[in-house]
């Protein structure tokens, strides 16, 4: 309480101080008017001018940036009020300081944007000055630049990474993401003098040009929050404004509280002040603004702006600098010492000296992380990895991690081809993931969280079993204790972003494990931009997210906090507001036990720790740890790699290495008991490979479909991978290219294939022949629909998708046009051909030849698999371009295995 009195004594001295000097430079003012019978009266008159803004806008605030030094002290004893803005010139031989109220009292706008190199100069020379002259991390700064997309604010940018001055807006969604955080900044919730205190900041909100055809409404957001601003530690510098009156919604009045400069040639005028005159206290002054040309100051040095920016970021690093070892347990501490049986615990940041721990138990058993992009939602939840896997042992915790966003946030605890290393904890990872593996984890979970409620002795670690009265059984052997789970979601509304199956699928699986979840050790951690979901808003505390009680706000994040709970504005990078009472907010401006604003480090500062980290860890890991399956999205998976078709290799030709630098006790993938072609690799949990079986059943044919250059590169590697189900000499191909594009590749798999079986190119005589003859083989047609209608006798690709298979010959297609397989097979396509895979077929076409709706959007890198044996599609990760795949048929190299399945 001592100290807010000091301040405010502070204060109100700065302000009689700064009122008296006002007074003064407009009572010398007033003696203006009349105009003087002669010149030395104007001369007299800016000396005295130039004496008021010393005192008005000393160091920083007033003085020519061109001649500044660069040893020049930053900050003050608080935010200035008053700024220069450029030189009056009343008279060619005298001049003075135009110097306008600011921080603390309104607004500044000017008629032209930052397309006048004027303004640009004027914005730049202002932000410079006002960041200088106040206390380091005081004035936060949120830019708008339409014009250049940005680069007005590029000499700030080291302002970025110290919290103070995230990228600016460019566009229309940027600038009502920005208005979003001011209007949050002065949201009526709060009294202003509680929330400006409270916060000790200042926001400054400088649009420097609009997006075009800003929409009257954000037009008017933003007179709203100048109408409101001031009261509330908000202020603008608004360039071109007001806009063009292009409608009657775009039409807009000056901004209240705001001093208005108005461009003229060469020089500019300036208006009076919020609730004042630069007239001073006459009954009626003679002239509207100050009564004086302006020339505006010049854009600063680029120089100067660099020293400043880069001062201030030492200056607040080194005031809240945190490393990862300051929320893991000492060095010198045992591994995995923590008892998991209550719940598990971790540091998550420091408020003030005092380190803040959430926990993952019963009473909060789920979090919701929330944060826009740069925000730190990454390092925070690195950090929260960590130190989990630094107190509790890979046999107390399994974590699985889904990030589906762009980028590899969890890349650091995965091997890879640099380092083998991996957190032992880790049991799968989705990097750059597909929904349809985040809904795999989830199913995965699901089928745990049954086996573990059905089996009360399977509980976590140091748990008594749960739902369960019965006494223990003594005479049976006891089940070893299952770990506690931790699922992290990032970029989670990616996972429910559609209106589908899967959406809804998910959203069912989601509310059984958030609910039930809790009571046999599963928990979920929900991370994203808006991880409750781009449709929905904060919800009750009953349903889905009202499960989740634990809450962390990041810069961008307020949305996972209750509506009213403004505590997340204006959070600087490397800070989080954790809150453990699903986003409540509690009575305004009291202290709230249940919510704290806590620092947090960035992890990736120091690369170094995070690998000697990652070692001790993988160092320590029980004998038999396996190595996490690692799902790539971003990833082309080739033939070459893939575990199940080396291992077929190595049971033909044992010089092939299967191992890829692997134990030797890794698991053997299982190999089909029958010939099949291999196609690609699932998106699911366990990353296995597509296989079409090719056994001696009716219908056991493949056909691929699409106009994709990847369809064909396609049948190549099924091609090539059913001969390696073969003893050498032992299966026999027939290959045919009816079209001219695909001749080189069909000829480059004859080439390849020969290396190891027989194998023939033919014609469509040829191709004929070979169908209506005895001998078994596989039938490989590169564009089938490429053949005229005429070109097979009647009925003959019909008898022979029926009766081929009893006789070992098989047909392995790829087609084009989906209508023309559907009418060559008279729409009996999934009764005659067991597997096909779809490329880039939309959903109608894929639905008309299995008879049924399906749920299909096609994409690069991806195809939709059917298997008639269980009518199931399954989406999958072809084999990429077999020109990457040239190695001949048995003659692979070693070393080519993929690890966990990432590629």
């Amino acid at each position: 309480m001592a100290g807010l009195k000091a301040r405010m004594s502070h204060a109100v001295t700065l302000h009689r101080q700064a009122a008296a000097a006002a007074t003064a430079a407009a009572s010398a003012l007033d003696a203006t008017r009349p105009a003087p019978a002669d010149q030395r009266e104007q001369h007299d008159l800016a000396e005295r001018l130039r004496a008021a803004a010393a005192v008005l806008v000393p160091g920083w605030l007033g003085a020519p940036l061109d001649a500044q030094s660069e040893d020049t002290p930053l900050g003050g004893p608080g935010l200035p009020a008053f700024v220069r803005i450029g030189t009056a010139q009343p008279l060619d031989d005298a001049r003075f300081p135009a110097v306008v109220p600011l921080l603390g009292t309104g607004h500044l706008t000017t008629d032209a944007d930052t397309r006048d190199p004027r303004v640009a100069g004027l914005v730049r020379s202002i932000l410079l000055r006002l960041l200088a002259a106040a206390p380091a991390g005081s004035l936060l700064v949120r830019g708008v630049d339409a014009a250049t997309s940005g680069l007005l604010f590029a000499p700030f940018t080291p302002l970025t990474a110290a919290g103070l001055m995230p990228p600016p807006a460019a566009d229309r969604t940027g600038l009502r993401a920005v208005l979003a955080e001011a209007e949050g900044w002065i949201r009526p919730a709060r009294p202003a003098a509680t929330r400006h205190h409270r916060r000790d900041h200042t926001l400054l909100l400088v649009i420097a040009s609009l997006p075009e055809l800003t929409e009257g409404a954000d037009l008017a957001r933003i007179a709203a929050l100048a109408q409101d601003g001031p009261a509330a530690g908000l202020h603008l510098i608004v360039a071109g404004w007001p806009p063009p009156p292009l409608t009657e919604e775009t039409t807009q009045p000056p901004l209240s509280h705001a001093t208005m400069v108005a461009l003229r040639n060469p020089y500019a005028l300036v208006g009076n002040p919020p609730g004042a005159s630069f007239g001073g206290t006459s009954p009626q002054p003679t002239a509207i603004g100050l009564n004086s040309p302006v020339f505006l100051d010049e854009d600063p040095p680029a120089h100067l702006i660099d020293r400043v920016c880069r001062e201030l970021a030492v200056r607040l690093d080194a005031g809240s600098h945190l490393r990862l070892a300051d929320l893991l347990p000492d060095e010198g501490d045992d591994l995995w010492t923590g008892d998991p049986s209550d719940g598990l615990v971790t540091t998550v940041g420091l408020a003030g000296d005092r380190a803040v721990t959430l926990r993952f138990d019963e009473l909060t058993p789920h979090w919701l992380v929330g944060g826009r992009p740069g925000s730190g939602v990454s390092a925070f939840l690195v950090n929260m990895v960590y130190g989990l896997c630094t107190r509790y042992s890979p046999e107390a915790l399994a974590i699985y991690l889904v990030d589906f966003a762009e980028g590899v946030s969890f890349s650091e605890f995965l091997p890879d081809e640099r380092d083998s290393s991996w957190l032992p904890h880790v049991r799968a990872a989705g990097v750059e993931a597909d929904r349809t593996y985040g809904l795999a984890v989830l199913r995965e979970l699901d089928t745990e969280l049954t086996r573990r409620s059905t089996k009360p002795a399977h509980h976590p670690t140091g748990l008594a079993p749960h739902h369960t009265t019965d006494p223990p059984d003594h005479t049976t052997d006891p089940v070893p204790p299952v770990p506690r789970i931790l699922c992290v979601l990032a970029g989670f509304p990616v996972l429910t972003s559609l209106d589908d199956q899967l959406t809804s699928e998910a959203n069912d699986l989601l509310e059984r494990l958030a609910r039930t979840g809790r009571g046999y050790g599963i928990h979920l951690i929900l991370a994203g931009r808006t991880p409750l979901g781009g449709s929905l808003s904060y919800s009750p505390r009953d349903n889905l997210f009202g499960q989740f009680p634990v809450r962390v706000a990041l810069p961008g994040g307020g949305e996972v906090l209750e509506p009213t709970n403004d505590a997340a504005v204006g959070l600087p990078l490397g800070a989080a507001v954790v809150n453990t009472a699903g986003g409540l907010g509690g009575p305004r401006g009291a202290t709230r036990g249940h919510e704290r604003v806590v620092r947090f480090p960035d992890p990736r500062a120091a690369p170094a720790t995070l690998t000697e980290l990652r070692h001790r860890l993988w160092t320590a890991r029980p004998a038999d740890s396996p190595a996490p399956t690692v799902f790539a999205g971003y990833a082309h998976h080739r033939l070459a790699d893939d575990p199940t078709y080396r291992t077929l290799l190595a049971d033909v030709d044992g010089s092939v290495d299967t191992s890829s630098g692997q134990p030797a006790s890794a698991a053997r993938p299982t190999v089909p008991a029958e010939p099949a072609a291999l196609l690609g690799r699932t998106v699911d949990l366990a990353v296995t490979t597509a296989t079409v079986p090719l056994g001696p059943v009716a219908g056991r044919h493949l056909a691929i479909l699409g106009t994709s250059r990847a369809a064909a590169a396609t049948l190549g590697a099924a091609a090539r991978s059913v001969a390696a189900h073969h003893a050498p000499g032992s299966a026999r191909f027939v290959v045919m290219s009816p079209t001219p594009e695909t001749a080189e590749v069909a000829s480059i798999l004859v080439g390849d294939l020969r290396q190891w079986q027989e194998a023939i190119m033919v014609d469509a005589s040829g191709l004929a022949e070979a169908l209506t003859g005895d001998q078994p083989g596989y039938l490989v047609v590169f564009g089938m629909d490429g053949l005229p209608p005429d070109t097979l006798p009647a009925g003959l690709p019909s008898t022979l998708l029926h009766e081929g298979p009893a006789r070992n010959v098989h047909l392995l297609s790829w087609w084009r046009q989906p209508q023309r397989l559907h009418h060559d097979l008279d729409g009996r396509a999934r009764e005659e051909i067991a597997g096909m895979l779809f490329f880039d077929v939309p959903g109608a076409e894929v639905g008309l030849l299995l008879g049924r709706p399906v749920d299909w959007r096609p994409r690069p890198d991806r195809a939709l698999l059917w298997d008639g044996q269980t009518d199931q599609t399954t989406i999958i990760i072809p084999f990429s371009d077999p020109a990457d795949d040239r190695t001949p048929v048995g003659l692979i190299s070693p070393g080519h295995a993929t690890v966990g399945g990432r590629s």
